[in-house]
């Protein structure tokens, strides 16, 4: 090999070495533990039921410039602040990191719609593949020679007739109406004897 031919080879092993390799793709367990990971690290993490979240939003229904203005009022008397018992300066820096948690909000959210989506469509392609292999091995079971696959096409059929089954169960215990199919809530429990008219006609 030629000094030129060496030194041509030195200069692309560097200049392949200077581009940045992409990272190795994460498995679900490797995520799952650095989420764990990084949710130790936060210093606020309060799950909350959505009963709870929504009568929360509910309370904060402020416009910024209202907030703004509100802590602008404790800052401008004593009287004030003694009152509310917070320093102005203590819900500005609330208020500024209530701001930038938004966009950690934001990001996550927009990861797990990422990660749902991804998994959803894992899932439409095995429900495709396997209702075709369903149909495959139930036209091959039909001959002696494949008669290996009639016990497998047998199960699968027992597992979708019990689907069904289930779900036939489920609609018929909910009563609906005639005319929307949509569910009839509950006939209220009739009133006591002695209540009520009865009490009346005895007057």
């Amino acid at each position: 090999m030629s000094t030129n031919e060496t030194r041509h080879q030195t200069t692309n092993t560097v200049a392949a070495a200077d581009v940045p390799q992409p990272a190795p793709a994460l498995t679900p367990e490797a995520v799952v533990e650095q989420l764990r990971t990084m949710r130790g690290q936060i210093a606020e993490v309060t799950p909350l039921t959505p009963a709870q979240r929504a009568t929360l939003r509910n309370q904060s229904r402020t416009t910024n410039p209202i907030l703004q203005a509100s802590i602008n009022v404790i800052g401008a008397l004593d009287l004030v602040e003694q009152a509310v018992g917070q320093p102005a300066d203590e819900m500005r820096q609330m208020y500024d990191e209530a701001n930038r948690w938004t966009a950690a909000e934001d990001e996550l959210r927009t990861m797990l719609n990422g990660i749902a989506g991804a998994n959803l469509i894992r899932r439409q392609q095995i429900a495709l593949v396997a209702g075709r292999a369903y149909s495959i091995s139930s036209q091959l079971a039909r001959d002696p020679a494949h008669a290996v696959l009639v016990p497998h096409v047998q199960e699968i059929k027992r597992l979708k007739s019990f689907g069904r089954r289930k779900k036939a169960t489920q609609a018929s215990n909910t009563p609906q109406s005639p005319a929307t199919g949509t569910p009839v809530p509950a006939a209220p429990e009739p009133a006591p004897q002695g209540s009520g008219t009865s009490s009346k006609q005895q007057m």
